[in-house]
């Protein structure tokens, strides 16, 4: 039988979900679990009849405004937000990008657990969020840098030892700014990018002319495999896999296993002689 109020079933069945006592409401005198409509509406700052006549399939359509004040009442995870806006006004909602905050410790677990495989999390602006260990001794000690300075993009025009270990640094320089680009516009955060866009041009004329040059790079190229350069143990060969954080379309991880194992030595050696330098230090 077909659901004559798809978006009012689907509110109905959010806020049965959520839970009063996260939201400061009292449990008590409840008939059925979930908020109130009264108090989605509160928590939206919309009035609780139109609330209501959203549910009951009265009133007309609602702004966008209104779904996305209902969406951060209920808060609703980004694929929940976009449902909402495909059954409300039959399009996804238009894109504003936010910055992460960060990542959970359950997630920089998972990164911990990969102890000669380096992984990072980077955003949709391809600023590296989190890493682990071996990361820390192959790539780059992202500790060791400004938040602001953890860019991919960045290190790979104004770092020359991220230059230094590329075999092939004009091809990956090449579709590093392309798959950011790619990026970005998919995030709509170009505005949050053209500082650094406009710093990378004025300082680098090899930035300035790939970016002249308008290409882009899907993610069709997630997995591959590559030779880095160290300086401490030389070539490096690596295969890389690339995925979208579930739940956090905002991130991605990317992690490189060693290829062979004597790779994987490698960067046991790498790791041991970081454990000794902390120990003395």
């Amino acid at each position: 039988m077909t659901d004559a109020n798809p978006l009012g079933t689907y509110l109905r069945d959010r806020r049965a979900r959520l839970d009063p006592a996260t939201f400061g409401f009292p449990l008590t005198r409840r008939r059925t679990p979930g908020l109130r409509r009264e108090e989605v509406a509160q928590r939206a700052n919309v009035s609780a009849t139109w609330y209501t006549w959203l549910e009951q399939g009265r009133g007309g359509a609602p702004s966008a405004d209104v779904l996305d004040r209902i969406a951060r009442a209920m808060m609703l995870a980004d694929v929940e937000r976009e449902h909402l806006f495909l059954l409300g006004l039959g399009r996804p909602p238009e894109v504003h990008y936010q910055a992460p905050e960060g990542i959970s410790p359950r997630l920089q677990r998972v990164l911990d657990t990969l102890e000669y495989s380096p992984a990072v999390i980077r955003t949709a602006t391809w600023d590296v969020v989190a890493w682990n260990r071996a990361a820390a001794v192959v790539l780059t000690d992202y500790s060791t840098l400004p938040s602001g300075e953890r860019n991919v993009l960045r290190l790979m025009f104004q770092d020359s030892r991220v230059r230094a270990a590329q075999t092939n640094w004009q091809g990956v320089a090449r579709y590093v700014v392309a798959s950011f680009r790619a990026d970005v516009a998919r995030a709509g955060a170009a505005r949050n990018v053209q500082s650094l866009v406009d710093e990378l041009c004025a300082t680098s004329p090899e930035f300035a002319a790939m970016w002249r040059d308008n290409d882009v790079q899907g993610r069709g190229h997630g997995d591959g495999a590559k030779v880095l350069q160290h300086p401490v143990v030389g070539p490096l060969s690596m295969e890389f896999s690339e995925f979208s954080v579930e739940g956090r379309r905002d991130l991605n991880l990317l992690i490189y296993n060693p290829a062979t194992p004597a790779d994987a030595d490698k960067i046991r050696g790498l790791l041991g002689a970081a454990a000794e330098g902390e120990g003395q230090a």
